[in-house]
């Protein structure tokens, strides 16, 4: 059976997927970045294909994606990041028709057609104020793992309104607050409700429509699912393969590609 892979190649976290002739996905793996942006991509897909015990040979086609695709050294081709992240959250969520990706440097918000394909999308790319790059800060002030800054924020009964709309005075922001006496708990949520108002606020310049999909390494936060669909309206959408969503659309445009090369020749 032939395979085909997907490499997102992000500003945080490396991810590879490698899917079957079918679109199912066999094997899936996860790489801190780090400096080596091309080293990371080869980490990440060869951890992939460790994974799954499929031979390098068997993957017939591999697609970059993310800000260092061109990094992907031994990819085939590239394909941008909203369309790879619109394909795999269609893929899983067959009636998406608005995608939040929220990852460590920006924020994407994506609209989609009926037929799967992107209609409109815009992104946080010039402030870092509704990305993971605002978590980091605040677990770097709280001296809180990052993985933990969720399940703590849920804990709140009254949470601060945290005004900075820069990164950089985040963790001035919330040493403030701490130091008048509010508890961790309800400063982390007014960090959460604060990203979440600007991802949602970018959500709607694009229209959120009537089923939400939220992809990227935030999808493991719960906290940040709960205000995203209190702020939405409406449930979001969240798989343990959100954190994938980028690497299983760039699988799937890879599988099209090969299929496609297959039928030419």
């Amino acid at each position: 059976m032939p395979y085909a892979a997907g490499v997102d190649v992000g500003s945080t976290q490396t991810k590879a997927v490698i899917v079957d002739g079918e679109g199912r996905i066999v094997s899936r793996a996860l790489k801190d970045t780090g400096a080596n942006v091309v080293t990371a991509a080869e980490k990440a897909y060869n951890a992939a294909l460790q994974a799954s015990g499929i031979r390098e040979e068997e993957v017939l086609y591999v697609i970059g994606t993310g800000y260092g695709r061109y990094k992907v050294t031994f990819g085939d081709s590239q394909v941008t990041e909203i369309s790879c992240h619109a394909r795999g959250a269609v893929n899983m969520f067959p009636k998406t028709r608005t995608v939040i990706d929220m990852g460590g440097q920006d924020t994407k918000a994506i609209r989609i057609h009926e037929n799967g394909e992107v209609q409109d999308f815009c992104m946080n790319d010039k402030c870092a104020a509704g990305t993971g790059r605002f978590l980091q800060a605040a677990s770097f002030a709280l001296e809180i793992p990052l993985d933990e800054l969720g399940a703590t924020a849920m804990r709140a009964t009254r949470p601060v309104q945290i005004t900075t709309t820069c990164t950089v005075f985040a963790e001035s922001e919330v040493l403030s607050w701490l130091e008048r006496g509010k508890k961790i708990e309800d400063i982390l949520m007014g960090v959460h409700r604060s990203i979440g108002t600007r991802s949602v606020s970018l959500a709607r310049r694009v229209g959120i429509m009537s089923e939400v999909t939220f992809t990227g390494g935030v999808t493991r936060n719960q906290a940040m699912v709960d205000v995203l669909a209190e702020l939405c309206g409406c449930p979001i959408n969240v798989s343990e393969d959100s954190h994938y969503m980028g690497a299983l659309g760039a699988s799937l445009f890879a599988l099209d590609r090969l299929q496609a090369n297959q039928g030419a020749s």
